[in-house]
């Protein structure tokens, strides 16, 4: 059995490689489609949580209502982030004082 030149050793180490890199870009776009799948399902989730709410399926003026609405919570004291976050806001009869 001959020996393999240094030359054809690098060269199996590049086809390797190449072979490596490859599957890392297969690997990533599966994550990628993987993630926006996720996404996808939560947005039909949320919509779905809307219509429910409002007891009507929703037109596309309700998208411009829905986030003023919630841009003026944010903007009234962050009620909508603190209701997501868990911590709701405090009565007046729950005040500490």
């Amino acid at each position: 059995m001959a020996q393999r030149t240094y030359d054809e050793r690098i060269d199996e180490l590049r086809k390797k490689q190449d072979q490596l890199k490859a599957q890392e870009r297969d690997l990533k776009k599966r994550q990628t489609a993987e993630e926006r799948k996720k996404r996808t399902r939560r947005l039909i989730e949320l919509g779905g949580i809307v219509e429910s709410v409002l007891g009507r399926p929703t037109v596309d003026e309700d998208k411009v209502r829905f986030m003023n609405f919630l841009k003026r919570q944010e903007t009234n004291g962050n009620f909508f982030t603190k209701a997501m976050n868990g911590k709701e806001p405090k009565s007046e009869n729950n005040a500490e004082g």
